[in-house]
């Protein structure tokens, strides 16, 4: 299940706006923005609508541009269709209709990677289950069989044992999002939002009391009353046309019966009496402070003009939050606003995160201030402007995905399931087209003026966790008799198909990457080029050869330092001003960087490209290092590494790269690049110049782009921002990879942090690789022991053992040393015992278990089928471009693929995987409870270090412990 996320309804206006050019382009006239009106024609969803006898609406739109299908399902039932008692039961089903119909045996996942899927996965919320998978064209019926399996033939295969052990998966979901920081905070505002009995007050997790008191029969009930063809939307989008769509539909899912009616939900919208505030205390690094109501749904007018609000006051980088609170006054050094819908009410959520050493009770005080002030007077046109302009373009770069998580099918599902119209989205455009200052201000001032929940979250230590039961059940691969379901004893008026054996998969034609142009700029800069027609939006990626490995180890957190300060300010633009003048050319510049690159991204919609390309240039080459930027941006950073102190992956991922590499190489650093309090502290405003002078340097670009448009008309944009650029001084020296690396020596590192409800495991070992060198077979290697979700690992601690929510194993390459981690979150009570699952695992696949012919097909099946789905969109052409020219590898790189994976042998496997790795070399990091984990890690007979833990009579190493680790203070 994916973490709940605010679903974006975009704006749009048809007023034109004027933006200056930055001083640079003086050359040039300066160019308006597009009128928002040419955005809104690009934003169209073609579709045509069925209905099969037995209730199952059909949405189908067409897109030829690759042959994959996106096959998404959307059921009428969530948390909010549960009664009390049987919390937790729409998100518990969405996790067993994943293991297993009657005539298709075992996880749904093994199919769908045989098939080579991709963007697939399942998510409950308070209004809705959904499925979706993205299929090669060819193997689209197999896609359909799974599903209308387990929507008509589920029951025969759900077992007690299933049920255990998904309760036990369920209980890990809910400890890894307890386990974070400010994790507790949804739980409260459920509670103090909605009465008991309303269909949203409960959280969608549920109770676990409630599900470890389910019977077999419950769940079966559950299913039956909800589950049906007459409760659910299938959108199919892509390469497919309506009447292939109906013949195949009707095929797979015209025999099965409709179910039960729905009960149709209208619950009052809940008014507080008088505002309440409480006090929550957690292991975090600021207090935050929040502020909450519940407003209309997202069917009601005056959804539109507070969405828009509370994208002025929060949701914009030039918000009125973070101008006065962030920017401003520096008494917060994070702000946000918005709103997050539904169908029988949305919840507003407005937080700060209060500067370390102000006075909370004063910023709450002055954050109610601006809140009434906002409400009182409302936004500007140009406010309300900018909000359509950035919606529409993040509408029309939405529009190349045609399924996952936010593509076209999603807006079509949506719009029928929670509005009765597919094209509402549409239908909000008009909305937000006729929305004004006016609109805004009365909305707010009709729904915001209500008692307000405020909940302020305090440093401290949390109370005991209340654990939980861990799943009983152990994964099974046989499952009961079929027996085909029906409803009151209906029978099917549509002949069943054949389904005793899964439909077969037809030729899947190799990925046509598009072609890699080159060029190089007056300057010496080089260009990689790959036209899109998709949508009318180009991508620039302006790649430097720095990244974190950039940062001298007296120095650590600079790389991060500069990406953060250049968008704060030019030496003719501000940071607001950078920020407004995105958001009225629907552009996004972002900047950051991994390891060994720093990057400048821009995504600019066709007719602001100009615009949009001078603002980025300006960026890059004219920065202002303002002491003032400076200083916010430095009390940002601490803050962020005081937040990775009481996050238990950021951590863990702190403290095993300088354990693995050592801290002398240039990897040898935490990954989130952020420094330490000390370095970061001592951070200069020349260090920060000297930094860009050498690194963001003409001599160390690289470009990449891809879009609709025509090479040489691009390459003429870019070598008038970028082809005269000489650079303020001389490039820095090529970075030196030359120090030692310490031999792995098999131990643990365990950090201290109390009551926490899971451990994270974290192991490394270095490779004896470069980035550069063929990882090809390791990593198809690596995804049979650790490396996706049917991973022996995975499916050993998720599905048989139940003490996990998932895990993952990594080749994780860079230009030098390539080293391999494992990760698990756990639940606190199977700590030892997961880590010796692991190490036994890795040993057994070493051993005398290696690769399996069933392992081999899946592997060899799956990418290769799954090649014409992962270049799908440009960000993954990009993606594709730049590593192909990191690593030296042809720029055809992933049509040559698809051959080498079907020559792959199960001795090459054992062999890429034998040579790579030695159990007894992994370096682990353990973060959780000592007091709860110790005696576990003990009977481990691994040497351990602990930090951050001070007991006496424990005959731990605590002189061992490094003082300036990203635990030691806890």
């Amino acid at each position: 299940m994916s973490r709940l996320s605010r679903a974006l309804f975009l704006a749009l206006t048809t007023t034109s706006l004027t933006v200056a050019a930055p001083v640079l382009a003086k050359e040039r006239e300066t160019v308006a923005p597009a009128p928002v009106s040419e955005l809104v024609d690009a934003v169209d969803i073609p579709y045509e609508e069925f209905t099969l006898d037995n209730g199952l609406k059909v949405l189908v739109h067409t897109d030829r541009k690759a042959p994959v299908v996106a096959v998404s399902i959307w059921y009428g039932v969530g948390s909010a269709n549960e009664p009390e008692g049987k919390t937790g039961y729409a998100h518990l089903f969405e996790h067993i209709m994943f293991n297993g119909s009657e005539n298709a045996p075992g996880d749904f996942f093994e199919p769908l990677r045989q098939i080579g899927a991709t963007d697939l996965n399942g998510t409950t919320w308070l209004d809705r289950t959904n499925y979706f998978q993205t299929v090669p064209t060819s193997a689209l019926d197999v896609a359909l069989f799974l599903e209308s399996d387990r929507m008509g033939h589920l029951l025969g295969a759900v077992t007690q044992e299933k049920l255990d052990n998904q309760i036990g998966v369920v209980s890990n979901e809910k400890r890894q999002g307890d386990n974070q920081p400010y994790g507790l905070v949804g739980y409260r505002q459920t509670e103090l939002l909605f009465p008991a009995d309303h269909p949203y007050g409960h959280d969608t997790i549920g109770s676990l009391e409630d599900l470890e008191a389910a019977s077999l029969d419950d769940m079966k009930t559950w299913f039956t009353d909800h589950y049906g063809p007459n409760n659910s939307i299938l959108v199919l989008a892509g390469d497919i046309d309506a009447a292939t769509a109906r013949s195949k539909v009707n095929k797979w899912f015209g025999a099965i019966p409709p179910g039960k009616p729905i009960p149709q939900l209208n619950p009052a919208l809940p008014t507080l009496d008088a505002p309440v505030y409480e006090v929550m205390k957690d292991k975090v690094a600021t207090t935050r402070i929040y502020r909450n109501w519940v407003v209309p749904g997202l069917n009601d007018p005056d959804y539109t003009p507070l969405d828009v609000g509370m994208t002025v006051l929060g949701g914009l980088a030039s918000s009125r939050l973070d101008n006065i609170m962030v920017r401003d006054e520096k008494n917060a050094v994070a702000v946000s606003a918005y709103v997050i819908p539904f169908v029988h009410g949305s919840l507003v959520n407005i937080q700060a995160d209060v500067k370390p050493g102000e006075d909370a009770d004063a910023v709450a005080k002055r954050l109610d201030e601006i809140i009434a002030d906002f409400i009182a007077n409302g936004p500007t046109v140009d406010e309300v402007q900018r909000v359509a302009t950035r919606d529409a373009a993040a509408r029309i770069a939405g529009l190349e995905q045609v399924g996952g998580f936010s593509g076209k099918a999603v807006a079509l599902a949506q719009g029928k399931l929670y509005s009765d119209d597919p094209e509402f989205y549409k239908k909000e455009l008009g909305r937000l087209a006729s929305t004004t200052p006016a609109a805004v201000k009365a909305a707010m001032q009709k729904w915001l003026t209500r008692p307000v929940v405020g909940i302020r979250v305090i440093p401290g230590e949390r109370d005991e966790y209340q654990e939980v039961g861990a799943g009983k059940g152990a994964r099974t691969g046989v499952l009961t008799a079929p027996a085909f379901y029906t409803q009151d004893g209906e029978a099917a008026s549509v002949p069943a198909p054949d389904r005793s054996h899964l439909p077969p998969v037809g030729d899947i034609p190799n990925v046509d990457f598009p072609d890699v142009e080159t060029a190089t700029l007056s300057n010496g800069i080089k260009v990689y080029f790959a036209h899109r027609d998709a949508v009318p939006m180009t991508r620039v990626t302006l790649s430097f050869n720095a990244g974190i490995s950039a940062d001298s180890s007296d120095k650590l957190g600079l790389q991060n330092f500069v990406t953060a300060i250049l968008e704060e300010g030019t030496t003719s633009l501000t940071s607001v001003e950078i920020a407004e003048q995105q958001e009225r050319l629907g552009a996004n510049i972002s900047i950051g960087g991994g390891r060994d690159r720093t990057d400048v991204d821009l995504s600019a919609v066709n007719p602001n490209l100009d615009a949009s390309l001078d603002l980025m240039a300006d960026i890059v080459k004219n920065p202002a290092f303002k002491t003032d930027d400076i200083e916010r941006i430095r009390v940002q950073q601490l803050t962020a590494i005081d937040r990775e102190e009481s996050d238990p992956l950021s951590i863990a991922n702190n403290i095993l790269p300088p354990v693995i590499f050592g801290t002398s190489h240039p990897y040898g650093r935490g990954l989130s690049g952020n420094g330490t309090k000390e370095t970061v502290s001592a951070i200069t405003r020349d260090d920060l110049k000297a930094f860009h002078q050498q690194w963001i340097h003409p001599a160390k670009a690289t470009i990449f782009a891809a879009g609709k448009i025509d090479k040489q008309v691009l390459l003429d944009k870019l070598e008038m921002r970028f082809g005269r650029w000489k650079g303020a001084g001389k490039a820095a020296p090529a970075k030196n990879f030359d120090a030692a690396i310490p031999e792995g020596d098999g131990r643990i590192i365990v950090v201290h942090r109390p009551n926490s409800p899971q451990s994270m495991i974290l192991a490394g070992q270095i490779l004896p690789y470069k980035g550069s060198d063929d990882l090809l077979m390791l990593g198809a290697a690596n995804e049979i022991l650790g490396g996706n979700f049917l991973s022996r690992i995975n499916m050993d601690l998720r599905e048989t053992k139940g003490w996990s929510y998932g895990t993952r194993n990594s080749v994780v390459r860079g230009e030098d040393r390539a080293f391999y981690s494992m990760r698990a979150p756990v639940q606190t009570n199977q700590t030892g015992p997961a880590v010796a699952a692991i190490d036994a695992q890795v040993r057994d696949f070493l051993g005398t278990n290696g690769v399996t012919p069933e392992e081999l097909q899946r592997t060899v099946n799956g990418n290769v089928r799954q090649l014409p789905g992962q270049f799908e969109r440009t960000p993954s052409i990009m993606g594709q471009m730049q590593g192909d020219v990191m690593f030296g590898r042809p720029s055809n790189y992933a049509e040559t693929v698809a051959d080498r994976y079907q020559a792959m042998t199960a001795d090459d496997l054992n062999q890429a995987m034998a040579e790579a790795i030695d159990p007894d070399k992994f370096t682990w990091v353990i973060v959780g409870d000592v007091d709860k984990i110790k005696t576990q890690l003990e009977a481990l007979d691994m040497p351990i270090e602990y930090r951050g833990y001070e007991a006496s009579d424990t005959g731990v190493n605590n002189d061992s412990s490094s003082d300036d680790s990203a635990g030691g203070s806890e």
